[in-house]
């Protein structure tokens, strides 16, 4: 967009839109996340959801041919004692039985370690299910609380096996816990479901080799659905590492290592760039080029199982080769380089469905939709602890969010990016969130996602007249109320892909804000200063996230400052320093220039008053009353917010897959359409690629 209205580039775009939106309704039969025929490369059968309580292992146990072979050769033990004494058996019900064989091709970004974490859940003690409806073991085979869960013990499977056969026992918890969590020298930083409820460390012991029990100084009734959080040992906290192996480097076991030991202990025990380094997913990295490629192949000693006893993964190896260039990526997908793609880390939007649904007769790959789970879209939210007085008293009024939020043109939003799929919203949290699922959670997810979505820049310009946001000079522009200059800066990274939906929705933004007298300006800042600029308050707002979490009450990051990355950077590092001698220290000073930058809450301001509910809500055991105190969260965002600022939520998300690729579920197979947005709950580890298989294995060594 151009100041003075549409480019020549966005006038093309939106004429492209009704064609493209033609495609996107022909690919899920109606214009929201709709659903799909299931391809001939989707889900074996049309079983829903997945099992809710354990599933009992078979009696018996099949495996590979390729490794059955390496046994009869004497070189690996039986199968049934590689497993542990009960594996877990995966409970999907769209599952069918596979063969064994083959690899699958897919493509890596610069981002390849995320990406390779997000496929394998095998390290987590407890998964969730069901979209995030509900969690279930891992590792852990059972886990229990006292009375008033301030203590929670974790029963781990006997005869776990790390990927070499070394047995698996809590000794491999307590290294990570003893000797790099609380090690300062190393410092890995205290994971959340090692705090209590008042936000302080836990002690973890292990009383015996299968049993871990965390013990906490107040109530912690979020710990197993935090623990669920994530992929373990990945993106996540660690949990675990293979102390027989990674000793070596650590100076507490030797005391050879160098000076800067943290540094090559990270490099010996990273799993997506050593394959030196034991597991305990699926498959372990055997070959690594950096930013070029990696290929896992199977773990002999994978502790899970289908139904039938087979054990998993069904395909022999799995392979990322790296495409920095996202167009170059599209078009390799176009050609039919990849077997499975998943669409959030290979850059795929909505406007690229024409170009695959054109092209799924050359390339094989047949397209699948599933709900993003999305609760914003594209987000904007302002820094609203922004250095500058007047601009930052401005930017607290709830009045003038409010206003901005109205005079957003989500409709055309909708339209130009998300092809007329989604919700419109104001902002909120994944309407799958799990608070929203039960009791009274659906209409107050309803509340928030509508409170100020609706189109009306009439209002908004009335709100902001009687703030006094008025034009003083008649140049045509809202100044501040003391007359000064007023401009909006739609801050972002510069490396923000030009074309990407974050860019067509500032753009829309910047067009809608003058639209109403609010001079708006976008403004690239170098990827290497953003995180210190924002968290010292020198940029005004950030605009290329989005939201989408799986429980409000498991991670509150959002919903009020706890870190310094989001909408009050201050205020989150003051939180972020609770209970810590630094809290009292340097009170005196001015804000912006104590070490590091941090500001106390307004009084009674609506910061104070989240932060109290939840400290409340993170003792509170009782789920009917911490849904309460959730809900009285909720509506200080209804009331005062919006505290960040979406367009469409739960749009579709793109899932490319290979003819013949068989068991990955449709959006049908799912519980609640698929949740492909979030990070707590990871997708594709969430759905189990281990049992993903090849009709035809020997088509794709």
């Amino acid at each position: 967009m151009s100041d003075n209205g549409l480019s020549r580039r966005g006038f093309l775009y939106g004429t492209a839109v009704a064609a493209a939106t033609a495609t996107l309704v022909a690919c899920t039969g109606n214009t929201n996340p709709g659903t799909q025929n299931p391809t001939s490369s989707g889900a074996a059968s049309t079983g829903k959801g997945s099992e809710k309580e354990p599933l009992e292992p078979p009696a018996t146990f099949q495996e590979a041919p390729a490794l059955a072979a390496q046994v009869k050769a004497g070189k690996l033990p039986p199968v049934a004692e590689r497993l542990p004494e009960k594996p877990y058996v995966v409970p999907h019900k769209w599952l069918a039985p596979g063969k064994y064989g083959g690899t699958m091709l897919m493509p890596g970004n610069e981002g390849v370690d995320v990406t390779q974490k997000e496929f394998m859940y095998g390290h987590s003690p407890l998964r969730w299910l069901n979209d995030g409806l509900d969690f279930g073991p891992g590792l852990a085979e059972s886990w229990e609380s006292n009375d008033d869960q301030s203590e929670w013990t974790l029963h781990f499977r006997k005869g776990l096996k790390w990927s070499d056969g070394h047995p698996w026992t809590t000794e491999d918890v307590m290294f990570w816990w003893e000797d790099m969590v609380l090690n300062e020298e190393f410092a890995e930083g205290i994971p959340d479901e090692a705090r209590s409820g008042k936000g302080t460390v836990a002690k973890v012991t292990a009383p015996d080799d299968l049993t871990i029990v965390l013990t906490y100084d107040a109530p912690s009734p979020m710990v197993p659905e935090i623990i669920a959080n994530w992929v373990k040992r990945g993106i996540g906290a660690g949990w675990m590492e293979p102390k027989h192996y990674v000793k070596q480097f650590h100076p507490k076991y030797n005391k050879n290592v160098p000076k800067d030991w943290p540094t090559a202990f990270d490099a010996k025990r990273n799993a997506v760039q050593n394959p030196d380094v034991p597991v305990m997913t699926g498959w372990q990295l055997a070959k690594y080029q950096e930013s070029l490629a990696s290929t896992y192949q199977r773990n002999p000693y994978y502790w899970v199982v289908d139904p039938d006893g087979n054990q998993l993964p069904y395909l022999d190896s799995i392979s990322f080769t790296v495409i920095a260039n996202v167009q170059t990526r599209k078009l390799q997908m176009q050609q039919g380089k990849f077997d499975f793609v998943h669409g959030r880390f290979a850059g795929l939007v909505l406007s690229d469905i024409s170009g695959l649904r054109s092209t799924q007769s050359r390339s094989g790959m047949q397209m699948t939709l599933w709900d993003s789970g999305s609760g914003t879209g594209s987000i904007f939210f302002f820094n609203q602890d922004y250095y500058e007085p007047e601009m930052r008293a401005l930017i607290r009024k709830p009045e003038y969010r409010q206003a901005l939020s109205l005079a957003f043109n989500r409709p055309e939003a909708r339209k130009a990016i998300y092809y007329d799929t989604g919700e419109l919203t104001t902002g909120t949290y994944s309407p799958k969130t799990r608070e929203f699922q039960r009791g009274d959670g659906k209409s107050l997810y309803e509340q928030w996602r509508d409170s100020f979505s609706k189109y009306d820049p009439e209002q908004a310009k009335k709100m902001l007249d009687e703030l006094g946001v008025v034009d003083k000079n008649g140049d045509g522009m809202r100044e501040l109320p003391s007359g000064k200059k007023l401009v909006v800066y739609l801050d972002y990274q510069a490396e923000e892909e030009p074309s990407g939906e974050h860019m067509q929705k500032n753009e829309l933004l910047k067009k809608n804000w003058e639209e109403i007298g609010i001079e708006t300006k976008l403004n690239p800042v170098p990827n290497a200063a953003w995180d210190a600029t924002w968290a010292t308050g020198k940029l005004m707002s950030r605009t290329t996230w989005e939201t989408s979490t799986v429980s409000v009450a498991a991670d509150m990051v959002w919903m009020l400052p706890m870190e310094p990355s989001r909408w009050a950077p201050l205020q989150g590092q003051f939180y972020a320093m609770r209970g810590t001698p630094a809290e009292t220290e340097e009170l005196d000073v001015d804000p912006f220039k104590r070490t590091p930058p941090r500001m106390e809450p307004e009084p009674g301001g609506p910061v104070e008053r989240m932060w109290q509910l939840s400290d409340q809500i993170r003792v509170e055991a009782d789920l009917l009353k911490r849904d309460k105190l959730v809900a009285d969260l909720v509506k200080i965002h209804v009331n005062e917010g919006p505290f960040f600022m979406g367009s469409v939520a739960n749009y579709p998300a793109i899932e490319l897959v290979k003819n013949g690729l068989r068991n990955i579920p449709t959006r049908e197979n799912t519980a609640l359409g698929g949740f492909t947005n979030d990070w707590h709950y990871p997708v594709p580890a969430a759905y189990d690629p281990e049992t993903w298989f090849w009709d035809d294995p020997s088509a794709h060594s």
